[in-house]
């Protein structure tokens, strides 16, 4: 597992942008380019061999490839045998046959960005789909053969409630999810809704609760938090992302993709045009054990000491431990002296606690 890789593709085309999002991409697109599959293909080629544990297609909107395209991408990675390979998809992009498509193509993993069952605030949001296209969507991702399903809530947005966040998770439980992401909308700025923040946004302590009450329901009906925002029923976490959280080698292919292997960080400029013509990564530095830190507190099952002194060469301070000692009496942590842990209510203030410890 430690020379495991993991192999993200970015695919930065999209029907319309929505009005939070601050990834790198562009509305107005129906396809991907044939350059654009190209410039991947060239780029496959510097794995020298290396083949993925994982390979994850995000984006953007992955699903407006073809199940060709995906094919051919997946072949050239050429990954380890039974390797998870994701793909995002917007529920409006996609048909049974182009789902059975991916599946044959040789994707495992199917991740639907639903956000929420409510229309209106589809609308407001900027998704160009439906909660009926969601339900169609599901279905037709079960009958495709896919087994591994999971689906994105967003949570606080305007005039949010708890009716929302259960009718969105009801919409994905009915519809087979295996998987669910549940996170809080984040107002970034140079997005539309940067630029123009909507109306009825709740506050900071009202988006506290509604995370903590989406912990709760989740945990209820068998989907166990294993990351802030990720929970899984047994077996269906997602590995690509835990490669990340655990600091292992990522390689990330497109405009604005990370990467991160042997500990040397690099990126790719954030234009198109610049991959597909040829432009090389840019660095970005290395991992060091703060990083490992500010990785295993992501998740609940949090930082081994041990393993992190060992590999990493990590050590807390008695200022730091003081500090850990604190976090524990005000329930924002679990620590036995051998591994630490935040709870969900420190998962909340996680950017306050790290600042502390880093």
């Amino acid at each position: 597992m430690k020379d495991s890789l993991g192999l993200y593709l970015h695919i930065p085309y999209c029907l319309a942008k929505c009005r939070y999002c601050d990834f790198y991409s562009a509305g107005g697109s129906r396809c991907v380019p044939d350059d654009y599959i190209n410039a991947l293909l060239r780029e496959l080629k510097r794995l020298r061999g290396r083949r993925p544990a994982t390979v994850y297609f995000g984006g953007g909107t992955p699903s407006l490839l073809s199940p060709a395209q995906a094919a051919k991408l997946i072949d050239a990675a050429d990954p380890l045998p039974g390797a998870e390979i994701t793909l995002e998809a917007n529920p409006e992009t996609v048909t049974l046959d182009s789902l059975a498509g991916f599946r044959a193509a040789g994707v495992n993993r199917i991740s639907f960005g639903v956000q929420s069952a409510y229309d209106e605030q589809l609308q407001r949001l900027g998704r160009p789909h439906t909660a009926q296209q969601a339900k169609q969507a599901l279905l037709w991702a079960g009958q495709a053969g896919f087994t591994n399903i999971s689906g994105d809530i967003m949570m606080a947005l305007p005039h949010y409630s708890c009716r929302e966040f259960d009718e969105t998770l009801s919409l994905l439980q009915q519809g087979g999810a295996t998987h669910i992401s549940a996170y809080l909308l984040k107002i970034e700025p140079g997005t539309a809704f940067g630029k123009h923040p909507p109306e009825g946004l709740p506050t900071p302590d009202e988006a506290a609760d509604f995370y903590l009450y989406a912990v709760n329901r989740l945990e209820e009906i068998g989907y166990r938090q294993y990351e802030i925002s990720n929970f899984a029923r047994p077996g269906f976490e997602g590995k690509h992302n835990l490669l990340y959280w655990n600091c292992m080698d990522y390689w990330g292919l497109g405009p604005g993709a990370h990467s991160c292997v042997a500990n040397r960080r690099f990126y790719w400029p954030g234009s198109t045009s610049a991959f597909v013509q040829g432009y090389e990564p840019v660095p970005d530095g290395g991992c060091n054990a703060e990083d490992y830190l500010l990785m295993r507190l992501r998740l609940r099952d949090g930082l081994d000491l041990g393993v992190w002194k060992a590999q990493w060469g990590g050590e807390f301070s008695a200022r730091q431990l003081a500090f850990i000692k604190r976090c524990v009496q005000a329930g924002y942590a679990v620590f036995d002296g051998k591994n630490l842990a935040l709870t969900p209510t420190g998962l909340i203030v996680q950017n306050s606690i790290l600042e502390e410890l880093i």
